[in-house]
């Protein structure tokens, strides 16, 4: 869940700035190796790129990216009642979730906004979680908070989190984890990479076909390695992945999510499950409720931009000299060779179709709503052919 924003805040920052000051990740000396640039990001000093953003991103939606996603906090919940202590603090419904499936859900405040989205699936022993990197160590807190004493929470600080993403994802790994393409999209099971234990979900966050690897941070390296000789392989930074899930519209948390953002806002009403709606039994469920019912007063929403000229987070979004909303995450497109945004406008400006102006450095650039994604999803759902 990475930005190209990133990249232009990081691009004047060297590595002799950052020393001491920021957590290397089990993979920085084969990052470094591989010639990744490498930038301060969510606490970490991460690989932004390699040959290139726009080369990587390609790379991916053609054959198979492998990105280092171990900044990220992989988290187990377990004990008696463990479903319904997580009902009481997520929106979605963990109690009716079997083994092996994963869901999508969000962190909410009393007032219904979002505190971080992240992936929940159940394991044969608990609930395992991954939240973002940036705010882990605020989720760690607020779970232990309002999670009961009975209720254990271990951080999985010892493994690392590896994402291969792209539409050859699949036969590289099934090369070497045999057994991987019984897989279907949002599920999970635990695999043996020799003797070593994987936990492998076919998932990501780029729009494409894929799978995400919880792998022992002592055995990463050997892992990457394996899965970098693979012909479709190669290793992709997080510039590209801000570009691709960009295009796959979904959105990034401290951009397009924050805690002043409802989900209905956000256009993450199906993260509130029918269920839970009549229960109204989680954080902020009656503002949330109440805006389902009502409508929002602002949305999220996807904008084709005229020109070439990109329109970033940040830029504002007017109506005549009406100011109607703002961008929270925008750049160039490389699959649609045009610059494409993501933003938040008064719900009467929301319809697809519906056309505005962003101003750019003091210009106004025509700009209109579209749905979303921008380029299709390319998941394997079950059923469909793998």
């Amino acid at each position: 869940m990475e930005s190209d924003e990133m990249s232009d805040q990081t691009q004047n920052t060297s590595d002799d700035d950052i020393v001491d000051e920021i957590l290397e990740l089990p993979l920085d000396s084969w990052h470094r190796a591989k010639g990744a640039r490498m930038v301060p990001f969510a606490g970490y000093s991460m690989p932004i790129q390699y040959e290139g953003i726009i080369a990587e991103h390609r790379w991916t939606r053609e054959n198979a990216g492998l990105f280092d996603v171990s900044h990220m906090g992989q988290l187990i919940v377990s004990g008696e009642g463990e479903d319904q202590a997580l009902e009481a603090i997520l929106p979605g419904d963990i109690m009716g979730l079997a083994e092996g499936k994963m869901r999508y859900s969000l962190l909410l405040n009393e007032d219904g906004g979002i505190l971080d989205d992240l992936m929940i699936t159940r394991t044969p022993t608990g609930f395992y979680l991954v939240v973002n990197g940036a705010v882990k160590w605020e989720d760690i807190g607020h779970l232990r908070e309002y999670l009961p004493d009975e209720i254990t929470l271990n951080h999985l600080d010892d493994r690392a989190l590896l994402a291969l993403q792209g539409p050859k994802a699949v036969d590289a790994l099934e090369r070497i984890v045999p057994g991987v393409r019984r897989l279907c999209f949002m599920e999970a099971d635990s695999f043996l990479w020799g003797e070593e234990p994987l936990w492998i979900s076919r998932s990501g966050y780029t729009g494409e076909d894929g799978f995400e690897i919880s792998v022992p941070a002592s055995h990463v390296e050997a892992l990457a390695y394996a899965l970098c000789v693979q012909p479709e392989v190669k290793p992709i930074g997080l510039g590209a992945r801000d570009s691709l899930r960009l295009e796959a519209g979904l959105p990034l948390y401290g951009h397009d999510l924050d805690e002043e953002i409802d989900p209905i806002s956000a256009d993450l009403s199906f993260a509130v499950s029918k269920r839970r709606r009549m229960d109204a039994g989680f954080p902020g469920a009656v503002p949330i409720i109440n805006a389902i019912a009502n409508g929002p007063k602002t949305k999220r929403v996807g904008l084709l931009v005229e020109g070439k000229m990109p329109v970033r987070e940040g830029a504002l979004l007017f109506a005549g000299a009406e100011q109607i909303g703002r961008v929270t995450s925008g750049g160039h497109s490389p699959t649609l060779d045009r610059p494409i945004a993501m933003g938040f406008v008064t719900a009467a400006y929301a319809k697809i179709g519906t056309s505005f102006e962003a101003e750019v450095r003091g210009k106004r650039v025509p700009v209109q709503v579209t749905a979303m994604p921008f380029v299709p999803h390319h998941y394997v759902r079950k059923g469909a052919a793998k």
